[in-house]
């Protein structure tokens, strides 16, 4: 099921058994595919991680931003630190894309932010479809000890320089996982990303990590 949106070659459409809602972009001649995995209860409509998939798309990447969870889902707070159930929806996700007309041929990535890379490195675990993943202040020791090792995609993860605790929590994630990867520290940059530039910084670096390991040199 899809529908567009008016004026924004943008889709709706409905994921999985559950419906759940999303929103499709697809470039002309896209390289790949970045699925959205939204933190703390966040969802498709998320201004920041909109902002990150318009400039993705500007790149040549075809994005796709859903909720993790069904509204109802959505009042059990517990839901949205549930790894295990967000992670799962992630799969579903990419199965859908691996399906869909429109992304049939384009191999997907994560973008996870917050609880949501988290959920993004435990779909990726063991699933060699996965071209890449980035974290965007992320919490990827959520994954687990026990997963990150299983983690096959190249991980870049990306951290305000602002951000404290989540710095020493992405450093120990980074020591666990062994597939490719690097960690950036933005200058400036507390957890949201808000000081001026600082989300600029992080496409920059998403967009880079993505295309080349979609194949694009760099």
């Amino acid at each position: 099921m899809t529908a567009p949106l008016p004026s924004t070659g943008l889709r709706e459409v409905r994921i999985g058994h559950h419906a759940l809602a999303a929103i499709l972009g697809v470039p002309a001649e896209a390289r790949g595919l970045v699925i959205f995995a939204h933190g703390s209860g966040s969802g498709r409509l998320s201004p920041r991680n909109n902002y990150v998939a318009a400039r993705l798309r500007d790149d040549g990447l075809a994005t796709l931003l859903l909720d993790l969870l069904t509204p109802e889902e959505e009042h059990d707070r517990r839901n949205v630190f549930d790894i295990a159930l967000l992670a799962n929806r992630l799969r579903l996700a990419a199965d859908w894309a691996r399906d869909h007309p429109e992304t049939s041929d384009l191999r997907p990535c994560y973008f996870g932010a917050s609880t949501g890379a988290g959920a993004a490195l435990r779909a990726a675990a063991e699933d060699p479809r996965i071209a890449a993943i980035v974290s965007r202040g992320g919490r990827p020791d959520l994954a687990g000890v026990d997963v990150l090792p299983l983690v096959l995609a190249p991980t870049l993860l990306v951290v305000g320089e602002l951000d404290g605790i989540v710095i020493d929590l992405n450093a120990a994630a980074y020591d666990v996982l062994t597939c490719e990867k690097e960690m950036a520290i933005v200058p400036g940059a507390g957890h949201l990303f808000e000081e001026p530039g600082t989300l600029d910084q992080v496409v920059t670096l998403a967009s880079l990590w993505f295309r080349h390991h979609l194949g694009e040199a760099r």
